[in-house]
């Protein structure tokens, strides 16, 4: 390993950039972390427009390496599938895995960002400087322009490599991709999102604790995911436009009907509903793009800053904190120059941070419709058994996303022969019972699989 290090500057201390600064300085690095945010409000500056997180095995390993899962744990909630809410009041649980250790956790934004936060302030090598936030950037010189969010004033440093962990809105991407005339573009749904509450009851949850709950409704959907204090984030995905819609939904008697007659199992659990739904803003659901993600060894971007992805395949998170995991892997393998590992992290991550962004707008269609139909279920279950049956060729799609750590662009490539492998198997018959497994086995083993 080098003995000469750079000092790093990493501008955000949200999930990433305080993981990232607690790794970095685990390994020896000085590193400068700038947050616009005051210090008492880091987590919380985001309240009613954040969806609440699910950890999965990617972002394990990544807190693993820090050290930091021991101190996660306490606030985890595992969730081990979903459950459906349907629209004659009947709800159906269906598992995401088939082992024990196959779940999935929900964990507050707030809460976790607060731990890595604190660890990045009790670190030795690490310095976190509060209200400050990035003005532009100067990739030639070298330098960086702060504003004071507390007084207003601004101020340049100079920087040896500068790390933007800065999020979807990222000044640093825009000023690389200025810088060396890249190409970045944001692509937003039609659909926004608005975060809501169940509250705890008396005696504890109102609903499964240990479940993801959804209702899809088509093109919409409402998802509720269990806190510590049993109580749930709610969160309405909604079209901006349109009957319904945000803008349909302008007075407390829309929002009234809409719940009753849309939601109605929920609506009797939110006491707050018309408040919260007026009180906390819609956030938009984009999806980042942008090439390249470095500047020789001086610059590189990570995280959402490089790749925001939609929410939901539970994966924005986990794939930003893999970049974590993936940087200080490069940082091994090319004893520590970053003029290689800026490029070589580019390659490795583009192509992945591509899939997981496509395999997530797939599955806001399956939660607010696909998961309804009868073969979807019935393909999820016959993939339950080919993994079973031929457990070193078949591992189902949400499986090698959620709880392995393939890279994604082979769980997509692999998601597309199964698809082809459960229509085919599935195409006249409705129950698992009907399944032509020498068929099955020869679809199967055709092909190598992950």
């Amino acid at each position: 390993m080098a003995t000469q290090k750079k000092r790093i500057t990493i501008v955000g201390a949200g999930l990433t950039g305080s993981l990232l600064g607690v790794l970095l300085g685990q390994r020896g690095y000085q590193v400068d972390l700038y947050e616009r945010r005051p210090s008492q409000t880091t987590g919380d500056a985001d309240s009613g427009r954040s969806i609440n997180l699910a950890l999965s095995q990617r972002g394990i390993v990544a807190l693993e390496k820090a050290g930091l899962m021991d101190d996660v744990q306490p606030l985890l909630i595992p969730m081990k599938g979903r459950m459906l809410h349907l629209e004659d009041g009947r709800s159906q649980f269906s598992a995401y895995g088939q082992r024990p250790n196959e779940v999935i956790y929900s964990i507050s934004r707030r809460d976790l960002n607060s731990l890595l936060v604190n660890e990045a302030i009790k670190a030795e090598d690490v310095n976190v400087h509060f209200q400050r936030k990035c003005k532009s950037v100067d990739f030639t010189q070298k330098k960086l322009t702060l504003t004071n969010e507390s007084d207003g004033s601004e101020g340049t440093i100079s920087f040896d490599t500068l790390i933007g962990a800065d999020g979807a809105g990222s000044q640093v991407r825009r000023s690389m991709i200025d810088h060396v005339d890249g190409h970045s573009e944001s692509v937003f749904l039609d659909h926004d999102y608005k975060e809501l509450e169940i509250p705890a009851a008396a005696e504890g949850y109102r609903f499964e604790k240990n479940a993801l709950h959804i209702w899809p409704r088509g093109e919409f959907m409402l998802i509720a995911l269990p806190n510590l204090d049993g109580s749930f984030t709610v969160t309405l995905f909604l079209p901006k436009q349109g009957d319904p819609s945000f803008e349909s939904l302008s007075s407390e008697a829309a929002v009234q009907k809409f719940f009753e007659d849309v939601f109605p199992t929920a609506k009797a659990e939110m006491p707050d509903l018309v408040e919260d739904f007026f009180d906390h803003p819609a956030g938009r659901l984009g999806t980042v793009r942008c090439q390249p993600w470095h500047v020789k060894d001086y610059g590189l971007i990570i995280g959402d800053a490089a790749h925001a992805i939609v929410p939901f395949h539970g994966q924005g998170m986990n794939c930003a904190f893999e970049d974590c995991s993936e940087l200080l892997r490069l940082l091994d393998q090319f004893d520590d120059d970053w003029r290689q590992v800026g490029a070589a992290l580019s390659e490795s991550r583009k192509p992945n941070a591509d899939a997981i962004a496509e395999m997530a707008l797939e599955n806001y269609t399956t939660m607010r419709s696909t998961v309804t139909d009868p073969k979807y279920a019935l393909k999820k279950e016959i993939g339950f058994e080919l993994e079973r049956r031929f457990p070193d060729k078949y591992i189902p799609r949400y499986s090698m996303v959620m709880f392995h750590t393939m890279p994604y662009a082979e769980a997509l490539a692999e998601g597309v022969r199964q698809t082809e492998i459960l229509d085919r198997l599935t195409e006249s018959i409705d129950s698992i019972d009907d399944v032509d497994w020498e068929l099955a086995e020869k679809l199967v083993t055709a092909s190598s699989a992950p």
